[in-house]
């Protein structure tokens, strides 16, 4: 069923999507603010959270995923970022709900939660939150934060615009992903403003200790076809361990695409990367699994989150099916899936 809220217009100037932005709240709001914590959502929170000081009664900034990437954790520390597990709050205590970076129909956890702002880069999914902004050609979320703040005439502190720099810098990849002319100025609104060593700390915290074992099998563990990576890793920490691999294995000279699987609690998260104007990681995802689960995103960058729950369970049973079953679904993604092979097709 197609989305009956309108996204606003993109045509419509700074100044008028920001004067509809600040209706959407009041200095007696109690404001939760639900990220997906990555570089580019913490950036986004931090500016919402700017734009409202003084103008409701408070700010809670919420993250739905455990925070294990070296860099990540990095970024939360050195600009002193107060975030807070899902978990540790109840939505029920705050009166206006927003979700940045993300919405809601990406998390299964937020189907019960009732938005009153969704401000996006992803393409647009069904929502009915009040305001929109939904803007998938741009390459951040960060990059409409900074034209929010910039339309409010307010500079960015050294830590915000340094967050909204490496938010920005992370989601377009340098420019090498998908980005606008809109990226390239916010870009060069904030460099004056940002601290370089922090950025540059940031960027040099790729790992942990622990994560070693997981590039020791994943390069134990890699199948390579012609231009393409792929590797199953069982059972996983985090998803961002999956996303550090993908990104990983893009590095070597002759692989234009990359795919890095793993069962997170109870459900196989798989992590999309490609390289090249006729290769789209969004539709590849989207045809390698959608019909399991959640599945799509960018022409560069992707991802499908499916409940071990609508898989077949025969798959579970014999040593090497579920990764032969992933491989499959990867190479021939358009194949039509077989009763045997799924219990439902449930997305």
């Amino acid at each position: 069923m197609p989305n009956k809220t309108p996204t606003l217009p993109r045509s419509s100037t700074f100044t008028e999507r920001l004067h509809r932005l600040q209706a959407a709240f009041n200095n007696e709001d109690r404001v939760l603010i639900i990220i997906n914590a990555d570089p580019d959502a913490i950036a986004s929170a931090l500016a919402l959270k700017r734009l409202l000081w003084r103008k409701v009664a408070s700010v809670v900034m919420a993250r739905t995923n455990v925070v294990n990437r070296p860099d990540n954790l990095a970024m939360i520390r050195l600009l002193k970022v107060r975030l807070v597990h899902l978990n540790e709050v109840h939505p029920r205590d705050y009166n206006k709900i927003a979700i940045l970076d993300s919405q809601p129909h990406h998390q299964e956890t937020l189907a019960d939660l009732k938005f009153n702002v969704v401000i996006d880069h992803h393409p647009l999914g069904k929502n009915n939150a009040p305001f929109q902004d939904i803007r998938p050609d741009y390459g951040a979320t960060a990059t409409i934060m900074t034209e929010y703040l910039r339309a409010a005439k307010i500079t960015p502190s050294g830590n915000l615009a340094t967050a909204l720099f490496y938010g920005i810098k992370t989601d377009t990849n340098n420019f090498v992903r998908q980005g606008l002319i809109e990226d390239m100025r916010a870009f060069r609104f904030l460099y004056p403003l940002i601290n370089q060593n922090i950025v540059s700390k940031i960027e040099n915290s790729e790992f942990t200790r622990s994560s070693l074992k997981y590039f020791r099998e994943a390069l134990a563990k890699v199948k390579i076809k012609k231009d393409m990576a792929s590797v199953f890793l069982g059972r996983v920490d985090s998803p961002d361990t999956l996303v550090m691999m993908a990104d990983f294995f893009m590095r070597v000279h002759d692989i234009n695409r990359s795919v890095a699987m793993g069962i997170v609690k109870d459900h196989l998260i798989a992590i999309f990367r490609v390289v090249g104007p006729r290769k789209n990681a969004g539709r590849w995802a989207a045809e390698a699994f959608g019909m399991f689960g959640s599945a799509g995103g960018h022409k560069a960058m992707a991802r499908a989150e499916i409940p071990l729950s609508h898989l077949d369970p025969k798959l579970f049973e014999k040593e090497g099916a579920l990764a032969r079953f992933l491989q499959r679904r990867i190479e021939q993604p358009g194949r039509p899936v077989r009763p045997r092979n799924a219990v439902s097709s449930k997305a």
